[in-house]
C-alpha cells in the first residue's frame, strides 16, 4: 500500500511537470468555465464561442476544461482566433470527453494539478452558467484571491439572470452573517456583453501589464 501511494504521488508530480512545460508560455490567458451539458446552438454556447473568439483575437489564450458544452465552445471560438486554444482535460467515469478544438491539450487523472493549472496561468476567470463544477471553480478562485494565496485577477460572471440569485444569497447570508467581508463582493463582476467583458479585463490591467510581478510570482509558487 505504501509503495502504491508513493507511485500515486509521483503521478501527481508528473502532471505538474507536464502542465508547467506546456503552459508556461501561453500568458496572458483567460480561464472559462461553464456547463458541460449545454449544446451547440444554445444561447450560452454560441455566446461563449463569440466571446472566446474575441479574447483570442485580442491576444489571450483561452483555457477550458477540454470537454463538451461551454468548454467546447470556449475552445472552438479561441481556435478560430489568433491565440492558442488550451484544453485541460480530466479523466472521469462519465460526462467528460475531449473536444476537437484544442491547440494545446493536456489530460489529467487528478483534479489537484488541473485546478492549479487553471488558477496559475490565468489572467482572468470567466464563469458562464454551469453546475457544481463551475461553482467549485468559482469558489476556489475566490478563496485563493480572498486569502491572498492567489494573485488578484478579474472574476467575471456572465448572465445576470443566472448568477444574481447566488450573489444575493452571498450578500444576505455570508456578509449578513459576518462570514465574509463586504469588500469581498468587489472581487466579482457580472457582465452580459462580450465587448464589455473584454474591456473589463483590459481595464483591470491598464498601467500594470499582464506579466506577474516578482511578488506575484512568489505567491504563485505556493498554489
Amino acid at each position: 500500500m505504501k509503495a502504491r501511494e508513493s507511485w500515486h504521488i509521483l503521478g501527481i508530480i508528473s502532471e505538474f511537470v507536464e502542465s508547467t512545460e506546456k503552459l508556461a508560455s501561453i500568458r496572458p490567458a483567460v480561464s472559462i468555465f461553464g456547463s458541460a451539458r449545454l449544446k451547440p446552438g444554445s444561447h450560452w454556447y454560441e455566446f461563449t464561442v463569440d466571446l472566446s473568439h474575441r479574447l483570442s483575437d485580442c491576444g489571450f489564450s483561452v483555457i477550458s476544461g477540454g470537454g463538451p458544452g461551454i468548454m467546447e465552445a470556449a475552445n472552438k471560438g479561441a481556435q478560430a482566433g489568433k491565440s492558442p486554444s488550451v484544453g485541460l482535460n480530466i479523466q472521469l467515469p462519465m460526462e467528460q470527453s475531449g473536444n476537437a478544438y484544442q491547440d494545446i491539450s493536456l489530460t489529467f487523472r487528478h483534479f489537484f494539478p488541473r485546478k492549479v493549472a487553471f488558477a496559475k496561468y490565468a489572467s482572468a476567470f470567466i464563469g458562464m452558467p454551469g453546475g457544481f463544477g463551475t461553482l467549485d471553480e468559482l469558489t476556489e478562485v475566490l478563496t485563493l484571491i480572498q486569502t491572498k494565496v492567489g494573485r488578484r485577477i478579474p472574476v467575471i460572471l456572465v448572465g445576470r439572470s443566472f448568477w444574481q440569485g447566488l450573489l444575493d444569497w452571498i450578500h444576505d447570508q455570508l456578509i449578513g452573517g459576518g462570514m465574509v467581508s463586504p469588500e469581498d463582493m468587489d472581487l466579482i463582476q457580472i457582465l452580459d456583453d462580450p465587448e464589455h467583458i473584454v474591456g473589463a479585463i483590459f481595464d483591470f490591467y491598464e498601467g500594470r501589464g499582464f506579466t506577474p510581478g516578482k511578488e506575484e510570482r512568489e505567491t504563485l509558487m505556493y498554489l
